[in-house]
């Protein structure tokens, strides 16, 4: 009986134990932050200044008979012109967030963990630049050129979190848009007369999940989404316009589902304590921008001879 009730107690003291030693942990908050994006942009610009005067007096003279007197006359003129022109193109980066097909992804993250999402703010471009024009104006009639002031960089996500754009934040999941391509083709039907009209959309991005202290990665990967539709057009000139909206929901959709099945496998790998608030059960894949139905276990059976 002693033998009993002494493991009994360290049985009770052995479960006291792991239960202090793993207490109950908030779980973590992450921003998702709208998918980065830096594109080239090329303008025409024009700077000039341009000055006129004139000033002109003349003096007549006249002859009176064969042999009269005559008299004189003057002329002067004065004609001042001054100007500058300066034309050209002028490219730079411009740098901006894309505000879609991010939602899904939070979506994703509600439905399939048990984080809690915080709302981070919006990439802060700074101060609006003066144009190419003004600036060169400027250097023409001031003589002096403008030194041009260093603008927020949207791929600079430790000085973002150090800015404070994602306050309450205890990760961020950062994305950038790595390629955006549109595709409308139209292809003929052999052996009819009619023809497909395929419009689609494709979107890769680069995502980190980042740790707003540490800076530590905890996650890093590439994901892509697509998304189609294809209209059957007669030899009659039917007209049928994509439907975009279709191609866009199914592309957000699918980025989604990518960016929640890699960003649970890394977890698993990489951080176990992240991994458990990650429900595996729902990483299944789309098809056509809808989920697929889990596969259900196939019994075994056997014949007996």
């Amino acid at each position: 009986m002693q033998r009993r009730t002494t493991l009994a107690a360290a049985l009770a003291a052995a479960a006291l134990a792991w239960s202090g030693a793993a207490p109950a942990q908030n779980p973590p908050r992450i921003a998702v932050t709208d998918l980065a994006y830096a594109q080239q942009v090329s303008e025409y610009f024009e700077a000039g200044t341009y000055q006129r005067s004139s000033q002109m007096s003349a003096r007549g003279s006249a002859s009176h008979g064969l042999y009269g007197g005559s008299g004189s006359h003057s002329m002067q003129a004065s004609a001042q012109a001054s100007g500058t022109y300066v034309a050209g193109r002028y490219s730079y980066i411009e740098q901006r967030e894309l505000g879609a097909y991010t939602n899904d992804i939070k979506g994703a993250l509600l439905r399939g963990t048990t984080f809690r999402l915080v709302q981070g703010k919006g990439f802060d471009a700074g101060a609006p630049q003066p144009s190419k024009a003004e600036q060169v104006l400027h250097q023409v009639q001031g003589g002096k050129m403008v030194p041009p002031v260093r603008q927020p960089q949207v791929n600079d996500i430790i000085a973002r979190i150090k800015k404070g754009e994602f306050n309450g934040a205890d990760y961020v999941l950062f994305g950038v848009v790595s390629s955006i391509a549109f595709s409308d083709a139209l292809s003929p039907l052999q052996g009819t007369a009619s023809a497909t009209h395929q419009y689609g959309l494709d979107l890769l991005a680069d995502f980190s999940l980042i740790h707003t202290r540490t800076y530590e990665i905890k996650a890093a990967f590439s994901a892509q989404g697509t998304g189609n539709d294809t209209k059957i057009l007669s030899g009659r000139g039917d007209i049928a316009p994509p439907n975009r909206a279709k191609v866009m929901r199914e592309t957000s959709q699918s980025l989604a589902q990518s960016v929640f099945q890699q960003l649970g496998e890394q977890l698993g790998a990489t951080d176990p304590g992240l991994a458990r608030g990650v429900r595996p059960a729902l990483a299944l894949p789309l098809q056509g921008g809808q989920p697929l139905a889990a596969p259900q276990p196939q019994e075994q059976v056997l014949i007996l001879k």
